[in-house]
């Protein structure tokens, strides 16, 4: 088979079906008409709107509930799993359900309670365009479900897998006769990472391609559910808010388009990608909440200075109502964000995933806020700092340490990863790589990190600090030196309350902590070696890997 789940962003452009390049752009306004393709329109057989998109695609959304519950591409059947339909969250319910034709679109609408969900075909396209408006907390979560039928792609990522023998956590991480976990929450990217997702097998691509994300929460480095594969069928995700390892508050408004997209077996086209996704052929639809692009603004930065250049660049902006972001470009740290919604936000630059900038930035509708070259102050980046010794490095991560990239698409317990447990030798050249990315109070507290002082260094005061990335159940760090000093327990920070290390997710607040560890605490021999536990303090969590934890972003022993 050929394709891939969970893509890099890419940008490369195909055909789907019919060129979607004529697009908006072809049009004279809004909704002005032009030649429909054959077929295009839409019939009522009595329980569904029957929608020909008069290419390959024909697709039937339920006018009871919303649910979409057919998806004929080239007269092949692609929905349902399980008995299932794709639909919002696990289903709304009794919804009332409408549809309109306007020149060369039609459009679909859904209203359950306070939400109101949409689904727009364009004349000649295989593409379903989708938006989704939660206005408040009476639908839990938000997220969109595209539910295949078993046997039509094979699994290219088996992590993401949810059939398996053995339940061992929570009804939805198992493992294998093997050993070998598998989860649907096993999706390895973050939302900075990827346009689309789907499988492809060489003749045939189903792909959801993501919104902007911009009522979304969690940030460019969030994790979620990407897709997953069982034994009776596939799931294909749109994440507009979930509450797993959250870090922010939920937003609430439209979030759109999305698209599920059909290709001949290559990749969506990149004119559906979020950053370049046209839709002026929706201004005048009435899609509640909708905001054209004329009314939103633009925000440019002529560079970055102060960077380290060994790691990549991030710059978001975020407020109550809605949050964006964009790369830095590697040369000058040179950034551009556009589609934004007016209003005031919170700037912030991410070295990896570690914030070392914020500002305050203005958008105004149509306008373009440019920035002046932005300036990082060097103590606002803890790896500038003089140690005497540092295991990893301050980027928001636990990239480099033991197991980091097994645990985004892999549970503690399987086969795969290392042993959690284990001492460090410092200046051995695999202090980083022997280090475990994750502690836990019953796993593997009191791991020993093993360090020479010179007399001078021992004859003073230093500050221990570690960096963490995120926590389950109020796990942190507290410390012994040569079993004579011990630190008090800090308080815990601000993290989520939800499970986060099991559920390959490290991305939580990074905090760091700070000790002061008194020169009577060294041991006054250049030749020994100097003895650092680490420890897990909490009350809280249960045992084995649902016990107190965090994840490790850097330690070092500053000069």
């Amino acid at each position: 088979m050929s394709g891939s789940v969970n893509r890099p962003v890419r940008r490369r452009t195909f055909v789907l079906g019919t060129a979607v390049a004529a697009g908006s752009a072809a049009l004279a306004g809004p909704l002005a008409p032009s030649a429909s393709a054959a077929g295009f329109g839409y019939t009522d057989d009595g329980s569904n709107y029957v929608v020909d998109t008069g290419a390959s695609l024909v697709f039937k959304v339920s006018k009871t509930n919303g649910d979409l519950t057919s998806l004929v591409y080239k007269g092949t059947e692609y929905q349902g799993y399980g008995g299932m339909n794709s639909h919002v969250e696990s289903g709304l319910g009794a919804s009332t359900v409408t549809i309109a034709q306007s020149g060369t679109t039609i459009l679909v609408s859904v209203t359950h309670g306070t939400l109101k969900h949409y689904y727009a075909a364009r004349s000649g396209e295989n593409n379903v365009y989708l938006w989704t408006n939660k206005a408040d907390t009476s639908v839990s979560a938000t997220r969109y479900i595209v539910r295949v039928k078993a046997g039509m792609f094979l699994n290219d990522q088996p992590d993401s897998y949810t059939y398996a023998p053995t339940t061992i956590e929570s009804a939805d991480v198992f493992a294998k006769s093997d050993g070998q976990t598998r989860s649907k929450h096993y999706a390895k990217n973050r939302v900075i990472d990827y346009d689309y997702v789907g499988w492809s097998t060489g003749g045939v691509g189903l792909w959801v391609v993501r919104s902007n994300h911009e009522k979304a929460s969690g940030g460019p480095f969030y994790r979620s559910l990407l897709r997953h594969q069982s034994a009776d069928g596939g799931g294909l995700y749109e994440i507009l808010y979930y509450g797993e390892n959250q870090t922010e508050a939920q937003r609430f408004g439209l979030q759109g388009p999305y698209v599920i997209a059909f290709t001949d077996g290559g990749a969506p086209s990149s004119s559906l990608y979020h950053a370049n996704l046209t839709t002026s052929w929706a201004d005048g639809l009435g899609i509640s909440g909708y905001t054209a692009a004329i009314s939103r603004g633009w925000v440019a930065g002529v560079g970055i200075t102060g960077r380290d250049t060994a790691y990549a660049y991030t710059v978001g902006l975020a407020n109550s109502a809605a949050q964006y972001w964009g790369s830095a470009r590697a040369s000058d740290g040179y950034f551009s964000i556009t589609g934004v919604l007016p209003g005031t936000y919170t700037l912030t630059v991410f070295k990896g995933e570690l914030a070392v900038h914020t500002a305050s930035v203005a958008v105004t509708a149509g306008g373009t806020t440019t920035l002046n070259s932005i300036a990082i102050p060097a103590s606002n980046d803890p790896s500038n700092a003089s140690a005497i010794w540092r295991i990893g490095n301050w980027d928001g991560s636990p990239s480099g340490f033991k197991n980091a990239d097994l645990m985004t698409y892999a549970h503690p317990s399987d086969v795969r990863a290392a042993s959690w447990t284990g001492n460090v030798v410092v200046g051995s050249g695999t202090e980083t790589s022997a280090f475990p990315c994750y502690l836990w109070k019953d796993v593997n507290s009191g791991i020993i990190v093993y360090f020479r002082l010179t007399a001078a260094q021992s004859a003073a005061a230093h500050t221990l600090r570690i960096g963490v990335t995120t926590a389950y159940a109020n796990g942190r760090p507290q410390v012994v030196v040569n079993d004579t000093w011990t630190s008090a327990v800090p308080s815990p920070p601000t993290q989520p309350s939800t499970r986060s290390l099991t559920v390959g997710s490290y991305r939580g607040n990074n905090y760091t902590f700070s000790y002061s560890v008194p020169a009577s605490a060294w041991l006054t021999d250049a030749s020994a070696y100097n003895t650092l536990k680490i420890h897990v303090a909490s009350g809280s969590g249960t045992t084995s890997f649902l016990s107190a934890g965090t994840s490790v972003d850097a330690i070092d022993l500053l000069a």
